[in-house]
């Protein structure tokens, strides 16, 4: 008997430990860092990303621990000072070194991916292009960490990295495992968030739609995360970012008044502007209006080199104004956005960020817990942008006047934008939520590239524990029923009480 249950206590007790230890490895403590620069039209932010190293594979650990934001213009800005390019990063890079350990810096990837203000600069001069990421790229070799490139990625890159940087920081990836997995092997791909990108000069959509046909293969991608396939809609409007759709709108005013001046030999001429708030004033240099290649097609001989904007603070003559930028009338396709581009039927929720949000942010349209509705929101910019400029400059004396004379138009402008060009009605307004961040991590590209390229997202589903948690749980317990068990047989024999001893006598 006593070999019987020390033979019984030695099995559970190893049972008990060998399911521990497979169940529970000791996980390394060591942290791993990834470094993305988004070198955008108007600015660039350096992001560095941490995430445990034991959990390469796994979804929801990459999160990111700091953000800086590159003094001056966009790496474009530089184009006719293109040494300069490089060196304007050195300070964010030297930040991101006090982050990082030391020990770590040598392994630590580091990527630049330049977006529409670099595609713009290419078409436009490709030489001045070409040399200001070698500026870009010679600062970054020199930095201590593990340069990995430099590049401009396409509008497809772009939307396809936001729709994955959404995606996967809402947890639409994760796996589960036990009985749950088989409830969610039953959810439609479609319950993904479809991705909304602003930027200053590019729009990008993506997203997943039951309805998506064959009709324009050149808009679709096709992913495979986590053994699961996606087939996507994505599509970006290079020129009809806020600060290149403004140029196009005034591109398209000087057209309608060319005739007007064409005649007169003034030196300089006026433009009332329904966009900017009544009494704001700018001016702008003809020569410079004309060499971006968003306007140069609008090019007119005009008798006057500087043009005089003046603000009005009309919302609905701005939209209508607006509204111009999109054009109907074309559509080759069962749907269409606007200029002739394919739509598929929008579908599911949609996540808008970059701009979408810093705008709507700055027009107190995003603190609400639910989105507010679409005539709420249609009312708000209204009202804001009839405020004379004196009161908006006083109430915002924080911000930039530049920046903070753009509001009524970039506000029009994303309505336009949503309604008239994705064609987002009352009905499914409610669907947009405009995200700044989701959890830590800024909303935007820059996550989704780095995943892409570090392979942090397998294909494939990745390996799980070998049991599944209530597996786990099940065995461990059964284990110790059977070791208390024999314990508890082990006493009641050795130490025979009274009741036991009268049965056996």
């Amino acid at each position: 008997i006593l070999l019987i249950l020390g033979f019984l206590s030695t099995l559970a007790v190893i049972a008990l430990i060998a399911v521990a230890v497979t169940q529970n490895k000791p996980l390394p403590k060591n942290i791993k860092y990834g470094i993305v620069l988004d070198a955008g039209s108007s600015h660039t932010n350096l992001y560095v990303y941490e995430w445990p190293a034991e959990k390469e594979n796994d979804t929801g650990v990459v999160k990111q621990v700091e953000v800086c934001k590159v003094e001056g213009p966009g790496i474009s800005g530089y184009s006719h000072a293109t040494e300069k390019a490089g060196p304007s990063l050195a300070q964010c890079l030297q930040q991101a070194k006090e982050v990082i350990p030391s020990a770590q810096h040598k392994e630590t990837p580091v990527y630049l991916g330049a977006t529409a203000g670099m595609r713009l600069l290419r078409l436009q001069n490709e030489s001045a292009a070409d040399k200001v990421l070698s500026s870009v790229e010679m600062t970054l070799r020199l930095a201590p960490f593990n340069f990995q490139g430099a590049r401009i990625i396409t509008g497809q890159e772009e939307g396809a990295y936001g729709w994955i940087t959404i995606n996967y920081l809402l947890g639409n990836f994760k796996q589960v495992s036990g009985w749950k997995k088989l409830l969610h092997s039953l959810k439609s791909s479609s319950e993904t968030s479809g991705a909304l990108d602003l930027g200053g000069a590019s729009t990008q959509i993506t997203f997943v739609s039951k309805e998506l046909s064959s009709e324009s293969p050149e808009n679709q991608l096709y992913f495979r995360l986590y053994g699961k396939d996606y087939q996507v809609y994505t599509h970006s409007f290079l020129c009809y970012g806020k600060d290149q759709a403004l140029q196009q709108k005034l591109a398209r005013d000087l057209q309608a008044i060319w005739i007007d001046f064409y005649f007169q030999t003034v030196e300089s001429s006026s433009l009332p502007d329904p966009c900017f708030h009544q009494g704001y004033q700018r001016t702008i240099n003809i020569s410079d209006f004309f060499k971006n290649p968003c306007t140069s097609d609008k090019k007119k001989q005009l008798p006057f080199s500087q043009l005089y904007i003046k603000g009005e603070g009309d919302y609905q003559k701005c939209r209508e104004n607006i509204q111009k930028l999109f054009n109907k009338t074309n559509c080759p396709y069962s749907g269409c956005s606007f200029n002739g581009i394919y739509l598929p039927p929008l579908q599911g929720d949609f996540g808008a960020f970059s701009a979408f949000y810093f705008v709507m942010n700055f027009l107190n349209l995003t603190s609400e817990p639910n989105p507010l509705a679409l005539n709420k929101v249609t009312s708000t910019i209204e009202s804001f942008c009839a405020r004379p400029w004196q009161e908006v400059k006083t109430a915002y004396h924080h911000i930039k006047e530049k920046y903070l004379s753009e509001y009524c138009f970039s506000g029009a402008y994303i309505l336009s934008l949503l309604e008239n060009g994705y064609e987002f009605t009352e009905n499914n307004w409610q669907m947009i939520h405009f995200l700044g961040k989701i959890g830590s991590s800024d909303a935007g590209w820059t996550l989704g590239y780095m995943l892409n390229l570090t392979n942090m997202i397998p294909a494939e589903e990745p390996a799980g524990p070998p049991l599944s948690y209530g597996s786990y749980v099940g065995l461990m317990v059964l284990c110790s029923l059977v070791l208390v068990s024999v314990l508890l047989f082990a006493w009641l024999l050795f130490h025979k009480p009274k009741c036991l001893q009268k049965g056996i006598v």
